[in-house]
């Protein structure tokens, strides 16, 4: 399972204080301390540039500076490292930010004096001798704020300055401002809450008429609740992120589970209508105009590649490029999922091959188990692998082949929001076990009889090399017709299934942790391989040599004739217990392998990316001032999360430092933006 900010585990004393050493430049009457620079910018990576504002570095030096003495002790730097795992850790790392004396409450100099240095208040002054300050600190500015009063002042002192913004920009108090002047007001005060395409579409949503009172309350309000708004999209569809909703369905399911006001629902269409088709919405449409997180996960990559910088950008050659690189991350995939599971596979194999006719005798194998310590016993441990080398030289193909395809083809299917038909997931599938078979045939060949030839007592040694020989290149075909039946239908089934089984386990952001991903796919293939146990039959049948007194086939029909006749309807089940048990955990390891690959080697190709592979888990957010660089191994227990909740200060709460502020960047206004 991913750690959250409010899960991580304590680090160890030990290891903390290893850290701590590594970093403290300054030794005082026999004891380490980290400087300001030496927590922020060595230890984090935050403020990295040679022009970094002092002050900023200093305010949030504080944070974990309890004594205000400049300095970090190893007990503070410990402490600190504890309140990064409360559940509460956002808000309480920013009260520490305002509690200027360490005193465990903020009094208005200390909130008036952190205000006074953010870069939103440069451009739009507060005022701090207004009502809303008398309300929150008295008449006399002499009350202390706790710490849970202040979590509420730190939330509404936001709304207050976005009101007292709008009646700046409105002296006249007509109740209403001018788009621009909306637009300019959103963007300074709400910055944390703008995505790319709600920021590009501030004017078009007022349609070029005065901006109201009632309307900007709206507008500020649908941003501030844009989770909840996600979560009466799931409520109205049952759960489905792919389903269309309309206006009046989302009102509906709006007035049934929350406050959400219908001038809300309005805006949150035309917003949607401005950047997509109007009318309905799905979640993909809330995932692109709702604010980041404050932490945004995309698993740890060892590798990350811009291969475009927009889906229109998408040309012949970098589509090539696309199916290079799944056919590669597939390869490596199939090979992990077939050697996990192999020892099954001939298991299966043998019972499949196990004939029950009269003619035959005493069956070798009661039951797979008893064929499993069979093998074992007269074979030893590496007759479970026999075949492995051809099977894995083809299984890398083959395996990147199916979800190539699978992939290539629900692309093509998909619309613009990356959704697809069940019919499409269905040719998709169909589309990827066709398009193996060409590879799976000879190699199953090979391998099959591998797998059967330590059968036979005392019989000649055979090499994958000489059943090639034997066979010849049509040879190597047979049977071919069954293996079509065979991988059609399991990849039809399979890959539909895994896509919704995927869907449903995924945590409430739709972000799949390895484990659900294992499980998704090991429970897609059992319906996928025990309903098409009697084609594996039948295939097996064809490209197994008879023996002695064994009945022969020619053809799918003739085998299935023959089998029924001579051993029934259940002989087309036979090894379905064993086909389950390779099959779901073999698919379970590849697809989990297959998605996490593409997540450690990321490359952007401006296609469709695994969905469940992105989620809202600790991170960095997309806009951000700090200038942090990514988490350092050193990060450990509670500090993994101490630079996405540092961050997540300005993304949830606005309240953006300045960054630069000596050297070349001295002559910068404080409030200049600096996170672009």
């Amino acid at each position: 399972m991913e750690e959250t900010p409010s899960l991580l585990k304590r680090a160890s004393t030990d290891k903390l204080r290893e850290v701590f050493l590594k970093y403290a430049s300054l030794q005082k009457d026999g004891e380490h301390y980290m400087t300001s620079e030496d927590f922020v910018r060595k230890f984090l990576g935050l403020f990295t540039d040679a022009a970094f504002n002092d002050e900023s570095v200093r305010l949030l030096a504080g944070i974990a500076d309890t004594s205000k003495d400049g300095l970090i002790s190893f007990p503070e730097f410990q402490a600190f490292e504890g309140l990064l795992c409360a559940p509460d850790a956002l808000y309480r790392t920013a009260f520490q930010l305002f509690d200027r004396q360490g005193n465990g409450t903020v009094s208005y100099a200390d909130f008036a004096d952190v205000v006074q240095k953010t870069e939103l208040h440069s451009k739009i002054p507060f005022s701090l001798d207004g009502t809303f300050i008398k309300r929150y600190f008295g008449d006399k500015k002499q009350r202390l704020i706790n710490y849970a009063e202040f979590t509420q002042l730190l939330h509404d002192f936001h709304e207050e300055h976005a009101m007292e913004a709008f009646r700046s920009k409105d002296p006249a108090g007509t109740g209403f401002i001018s788009p621009l002047d909306f637009q300019d007001i959103i963007v300074k005060v709400k910055r944390h809450l703008l995505t790319p395409d709600v920021k590009d579409n501030l004017l078009a949503v007022t349609e070029g008429h005065r901006v109201s009172f009632p309307y900007f309350m709206a507008f500020t309000s649908l941003l501030n609740n844009m989770e909840l708004i996600k979560q009466i999209y799931l409520y109205a569809t049952k759960g489905s992120r792919t389903e269309m909703v309309t206006k009046d369905e989302l009102l509906y399911a709006a007035q049934t589970m929350s406050q959400i006001t219908p001038l809300e629902i309005d805006i949150l269409f035309q917003i949607t209508g401005a950047v997509n088709q109007p009318g309905r919405i799905d979640y993909s449409d809330l995932s692109n105009i709702g604010p980041e997180h404050y932490t945004k996960h995309i698993t740890h990559r060892l590798a990350e590649i811009k291969a475009v910088d927009s889906p229109s950008d998408r040309s012949a050659l970098i589509q090539v490029l696309e199916a290079t690189y799944r056919f590669t991350l597939a390869s490596f995939a199939g090979a992990t999922g077939a050697t996990v599971v192999y020892p099954i596979d001939l298991v299966k194999t043998r019972m499949q091959n196990q004939r029950t006719g009269s003619m035959i005798g005493e069956v070798a194998y009661r039951n797979s188990w008893d064929c499993f310590k069979k093998v074992i016993r007269h074979e030893g441990i590496l007759g479970l692998y026999r075949g492995l080398l051809p099977q894995l030289m083809g299984v890398a193909p083959e395996k990147a082949i199916k979800l190539t395809v699978n992939d290539f083809v629900r692309d093509n299917l998909s619309d613009k929001r990356g959704n697809i038909p069940v019919w499409g997931e269905v040719v998709a599938g169909a589309c990827g076990g066709a398009a193996q078979v060409i590879f799976t045939n000879p190699l199953e060949i090979v391998k099959i009889r591998l797998q059967v030839a330590g059968e036979i007592a005392g019989g000649s040694k055979i090499s994958a090399l000489s059943v090639v020989r034997e066979l010849g290149f049509l040879g190597l075909y047979k049977g071919a017709k069954a293996c079509l039946l065979r991988d059609v239908n399991f990849s039809a089934i399979y890959f539909p299934t895994y896509a919704h089984v995927k869907a449903a386990l995924a945590d409430k952001d739709g972000y799949n942790n390895p484990v659900s991903l294992l499980a998704a796919g090991a429970i897609a293939g059992v319906p996928a391989a025990s309903l098409v146990t009697p084609a594996d039959v039948i295939k097996t049948r064809l490209q197994v040599a008879a023996r002695t007194g064994q009945t022969t086939y020619t053809g799918v029909w003739d085998a299935t004739k023959k089998i029924m006749a001579e051993e029934g309807p259940r002989a087309f089940w036979k090894g379905t217990a064993a086909r389950v048990f390779r099959s779901s955990p073999q698919f379970g390891v590849t697809l989990v392998t297959y998605e996490l690959l593409q997540r450690l080697f990321y490359v952007d190709f401006g296609g469709n990316q695994p969905k469940g592979s992105h989620g809202t888990k600790p991170g960095l957010p997309l806009d951000a001032t700090l200038g942090a660089e990514q988490p350092k191994p050193d990060h450990i227990g509670g500090y993994h999360a101490a630079v996405p909740l540092l961050t997540g200060i300005e993304s949830k709460f606005g309240l953006y430092l300045p960054r630069f502020g000596r050297g070349a960047g001295a002559a910068a206004p404080a409030g200049t933006a600096t996170g672009s």
